[in-house]
């Protein structure tokens, strides 16, 4: 990830089979748009580097499986075709895609986790309509439960000021959930122009990154790495001054968790489903054995009643 501004010819594939294409994408660069004088975006970057493979069909040419903001950096994963885009759209759907974000936030973090869960909504105030907000703030409008949770990974300074490097993990998609939950924090993302009031305008860039994105599709899952722009190697003004734990660990930890706790849960799944079709079985079976005694009782019943006539 460099610190020049993105161009049509600087789209890095992380990613490439049949069905999908994972980008690294610039933190200077929409995804697509509709607007003419947008000349710069992922769409026409992949347009640029793979015409051949641009669709018709669609309205942008590419179909995009999720999406980052404009100024948020790294994986973002595109479908090559309809049953792909299909595919990875029902893991979206039923939560069971893995997203990693680095960041680096302003301050010190207290305590090395966090489970956030502010409830998100629509900001109505004037002038903010293009905001989100946390339930409890004037102009919150509909506000939805989202949860992140947040690890430290180091402390250090960004341009002499005291700094947090996190990695967070969505476990809800809302709009802005990462600036708006680090924010309500009371420890914005670096270089967040729009959550900072408007005052975090020196860096070069929002330090927001989309590190790790796993796809559980079958019967091959979909995992890729964007690797962590924020370094000082990338970016000098970075001083990291105190490490609690390292990226790679770190993530393999968590990835290690999630995979028991899914193996948990379709484990429960095919114990409950097989004890719904036992509970079924003994039900037709009771069914069963009941119409066989009603058709036995009405047997005897008519014996009785021939014998009673003859007597």
């Amino acid at each position: 990830m460099s610190t020049e501004p993105a161009s049509l010819e600087s789209l890095r594939v992380l990613y490439h089979s049949d069905d999908y294409i994972v980008v690294d994408k610039h933190w200077d660069i929409r995804i697509d748009s509709k607007m003419w004088y947008e000349k710069n975006t992922v769409q026409a970057q992949l347009r640029h580097r793979f015409p051949q493979l641009a669709d018709p069909r669609t309205y942008y040419g590419f179909r995009f499986c999720h999406q980052l903001d404009f100024s948020t950096s790294g994986a973002l994963c595109v479908a090559l075709n309809k049953a792909a885009a299909g595919r990875a759209y029902r893991c979206f759907k039923d939560r069971t895609v893995t997203k990693f974000y680095l960041a680096l936030i302003r301050g010190a973090v207290e305590g090395e986790t966090h489970t956030v869960d502010f409830s998100i909504g629509k900001n109505s105030t004037e002038g903010k309509t293009h905001m989100m907000c946390v339930e409890g703030t004037e102009g919150c409008e509909n506000p939805k439960p989202c949860q992140t949770e947040l690890l430290v990974l180091e402390y250090g300074l960004y341009d002499g000021d005291p700094v947090t490097k996190v990695l967070l993990q969505p476990l809800t998609g809302r709009t802005h959930q990462l600036r708006v939950h680090c924010s309500a924090l009371g420890h914005p993302i670096v270089g967040d122009f729009t959550y900072s009031s408007g005052t975090d305008n020196s860096p070069y860039r929002m330090m927001l990154h989309a590190h790790l994105l796993h796809i559980p599709l079958e019967p091959q899952p979909l995992r890729v790495t964007a690797g962590d722009p924020f370094v000082p190697a990338v970016d000098p003004k970075w001083l990291p001054q105190c490490s609690l734990r390292t990226l790679d660990a770190t993530v393999e930890a968590l990835i290690h968790r999630r995979e028991e706790e899914d193996r948990k849960i379709k484990k429960e799944e095919q114990e409950r489903a097989r004890k719904e079709e036992e509970d079924e079985r003994r039900k037709r079976s009771k069914e069963q054995s009941t119409e066989e005694e009603s058709e036995e009782q009405r047997r005897q019943c008519q014996q009785w009643l021939s014998e009673w006539a003859g007597d």
